[in-house]
């Protein structure tokens, strides 16, 4: 009866794996597993279960047996815009996120002492907004979201008693949609709103590296490097419901039917993390990371006047530093809580920030809980809150499109996660 209740958590973390959402910082430390609870405070140092094959391969040399992880998670976003400034009316938008489910599975495979074989399966980055087709940014945009799952595979070997080394090969898919409105008042009064959409997939390939250090027993220092990853959308948007005058401007400037080649390049990424065993019962963690925002080249799918040659837009970003603190408490002999905060930098500001992608500062605040139900079988559960910020927008924006000025007064994100882990 055990094994087939593990059978059926298994499956159905399989099957929500892949989705993924918009989390402040679109790059997604949460993927349901135990270090939810701590913020993600140690991930690249903790190596405490089959998750760290895809944080820290060279983690995987200090699990003593092959082992599973499999995690599901409930994201809840809540993002509200609140208008201060739009050309051309309209509402807030009301509640832009929603509830989206995610998860993860992760294995590791003892191959023999110092050799182990892993693959982790889920999704890092991603986001998606839907304010609706009436909301006062509706020409900036309606709808947008980037989906992307990923495998990594890896490797790890202990070269001694106190250096690990591991790789990995991530191979991502990715699709992206995104829909704007189109103004056709300022050309054909009287028309209803067009829209411009835009819908594509790409199939990408990037690779990690992670070192372990341990100079004692129950002290262990992680650096991992995650490679940049480019991603390439290309194809015909789509055009509906021009009016007429706006349909022959349009046709005469070449932006009618015209190849979109959006260019997105997912940051490289650094992240130092150390775990250190205080005594029986405590231990402290930490990270220091770095992201290569000022890379990521994502696009604004917009139409901002009547003589645009190009439906997109370059955007602007810098790159963001990542910092996290936790703890765990073993409160008895099969209990351990953790707990943590991490902070992440904004890679943006409101003159450049545009309603589908609202980054801002990140903070995350997290609590968690396993138990040991036996000698194989570890439970968990965990929360994890994220205030991503005001993310304020003060953008001019073109003829057809208006200012849009304002900020997000409600702008959190929830994270719900069990996991399970299975020691074999």
């Amino acid at each position: 009866m055990t094994r087939r209740l593990l059978f059926i958590f298994l499956l159905v973390s399989g099957i929500l794996a892949p989705p993924a959402c918009w989390a402040g910082g679109v790059w997604l430390y949460e993927g349901g597993t135990p270090d939810l609870g701590t913020a993600g405070a140690g991930r690249a140092a903790l190596a405490s279960d089959a998750s760290t094959a895809g944080a820290n391969p060279a983690g995987m040399t200090h699990l003593d047996r092959s082992q599973m992880l499999s995690a599901v998670q409930g994201i809840y976003i809540d993002a509200r815009f609140d208008t201060k400034q739009s050309g051309f009316g309209g509402g807030d938008g009301g509640n832009s996120g929603g509830f989206v489910p995610s998860g993860g599975l992760h294995y590791v495979h003892r191959v023999t002492d110092d050799f182990r074989l892993g693959i982790s399966a889920g999704s890092y980055f991603g986001l998606g907004v839907d304010y609706g087709d009436d909301w006062a940014g509706r020409y900036y945009t309606t709808e947008a979201e980037l989906l992307v799952f990923g495998l990594n595979p890896g490797a790890g070997y202990r070269v001694n008693n106190w250096l690990s080394v591991g790789a990995g090969f991530s191979v991502l898919y990715a699709k992206l949609d995104q829909k704007a409105a189109v103004n056709n008042q300022v050309t054909d009064p009287g028309f209803a709103d067009g829209e411009l959409k835009f819908d594509s997939n790409d199939v990408a390939y990037g690779f990690n590296l992670g070192l372990m250090l341990t100079p004692r027993e129950g002290t262990r220092f992680g650096l991992t490097y995650r490679s940049e990853v480019d991603l390439e959308f290309k194809d015909a948007a789509s055009l509906k419901n021009i009016g007429p005058v706006l349909q022959g401007l349009l046709n005469a400037s070449g932006v009618a039917g015209s190849k979109v080649d959006i260019e997105m390049t997912i940051p490289q990424a650094l992240m130092l993390s150390g775990y250190h065993q205080l005594n029986p019962r405590w231990a402290v963690m930490g990270n220091i990371g770095w992201q290569q925002w000022s890379e990521f080249g994502k696009q604004d799918l917009t139409l901002r006047s009547t003589t645009s040659t190009t439906l997109t837009q370059d955007l602007d970003y810098d790159d963001t530093w990542h910092f996290a603190l936790g703890a765990q408490y073993r409160f008895a002999e099969r209990w351990l809580w953790s707990l943590g905060a991490a902070y992440d930098t904004s890679p943006t500001d409101g003159d450049t920030r545009t309603p589908d992608v609202p980054l801002d500062r990140q903070i995350r605040i997290g609590t968690g809980i396993q138990y040991d139900w036996n000698k194989d079988i570890t439970v968990g559960a965990a929360y994890e809150y994220m205030d991503a910020g005001d993310a304020e927008i003060d953008q001019e924006g073109g003829p057809l499109q208006g200012p849009l000025k304002g900020d997000y007064d409600t702008n959190a994100i929830h994270f719900f996660a069990v996991n399970l882990i299975w020691k074999f």
